[in-house]
């Protein structure tokens, strides 16, 4: 895929989804970096169950620490790896409040220093609270980028570095959200929708489960200069 392509594969996207947000249900940044760290291995619509009930009741720092472990697990036990996370998310809160003051830090080196907040994590939360034009890589982004072309590589962190290389500057700010949703809902892992994908034309995929369609791809097309 050429940097022509690109663009005319962003813009799409865009005019598809003029202000994509994340489905992770939030309030506040500290609620979205809970969320986040509870996501891993988790899917958006499991985690907005959880925080749906624990969020009422302990949505601060100290709050959560309040309800200890046991009483932290009672809401997270409905995850993959719940009791991993219930000790990451006590660290976590022991720490904003030991650091910095219980707020959520615009730092990277700050945020990749909390127990259970790697770089996709903190590439989430710079990104989606503090408006960051960062890439975080997840399956869908890391599987959409190889299979169509956009960005290939062999490691998340090669197609991150690769990603914030050839998108469009004007694109980037959003760029990791319309990737999400368009992994999670058209380029999906085991049969891509490609009948009803709108940069059909443009994915270099050779093994198309259906061909394009030019009701999708000409729908969201840049105009054509006149």
């Amino acid at each position: 895929m050429n940097q022509a392509q690109r663009r005319e594969f962003f813009y799409r996207l865009a005019q598809q989804r003029p202000k994509p947000a994340t489905e992770l249900a939030y309030q506040t940044p500290f609620e979205l970096l809970i969320a986040v760290m509870l996501s891993a291995q988790a899917t958006d619509i499991s985690v907005n169950k959880v925080t749906r009930q624990l969020y009422p009741v302990a949505n601060t720092p100290a709050a959560i620490l309040a309800l200890g472990e046991e009483g932290l697990a009672s809401y997270l036990k409905t995850l993959g790896l719940y009791r991993a996370k219930t000790r990451h998310v006590l660290a976590t809160c022991a720490l904003l409040l030991e650091r910095h003051q219980g707020e959520v830090p615009e730092d990277r080196a700050a945020l990749e220093s909390l127990p259970g907040v790697g770089r996709k994590t903190a590439n989430v939360v710079l990104n989606t609270i503090f408006g960051w034009p960062v890439m975080a890589v997840d399956t869908h982004i890391f599987r959409l980028a190889n299979r169509t072309g956009l960005a290939p590589g062999k490691t998340v962190r090669a197609v991150e570095d690769r990603l914030m290389k050839v998108i469009p500057k004007e694109f980037l700010r959003d760029a990791h959200h319309w990737l999400i949703l368009h992994g999670r809902y058209t380029c999906k892992a085991r049969t891509p929708d490609c009948g009803a994908c709108i940069v059909c034309d443009l994915c270099n995929f050779r093994e198309k489960p259906e061909p394009c369609s030019p009701e999708f791809t000409v729908k969201f097309a840049s105009p054509l200069p006149e």
